[in-house]
């Protein structure tokens, strides 16, 4: 599957994976996006969920393979069932969510955890030294 970066703009807050399901972290990439930047669909899929959710404007995307995207916030007139391919227009960098302004929320979960995101687009992971001995 080849995957596109949804905006262009560089990484801002990066993926922080929780140590238990239920503990704190960060769930994706947060990318730097002004409001009314275009957001282009990451990979290929069907539109699972577009519109709000606790007043937070997203859009999710159904991959296939386990593959699941989530944009937040977004505004977008996309409809669920629809087909998308890489790079086709599907919204609009909105305001709200959890992200800080001026950026849209790239979340990835793969058969229902969450992974980060950056993965796809050739981001290595950064190592960690622990003590030897």
């Amino acid at each position: 599957m080849s995957w596109v970066r949804p905006v262009d703009g560089r990484v801002v807050e990066p993926f922080r994976a929780p140590a238990h399901r239920y503990g704190p972290g960060h769930r994706g990439a947060d990318l730097a996006a002004a409001v009314g930047t275009p957001v282009v669909a990451p990979a290929s899929g069907v539109v699972a969920f577009s519109g709000a959710v606790a007043g937070r404007p997203l859009l999710t995307i159904d991959h296939g393979d386990g593959f699941v995207t989530t944009l937040e916030p977004v505004l977008s007139d996309v409809h669920v069932g629809t087909q998308v391919e890489p790079g086709m227009r599907i919204a609009t960098v909105a305001t709200g969510g959890h992200s800080a302004a001026g950026t849209v929320h790239l979340g990835l979960r793969l058969h229902g955890e969450y992974v980060d995101p950056m993965r796809m687009y050739g981001a290595s992971v950064r190592a960690v030294l622990l003590p030897c001995c």
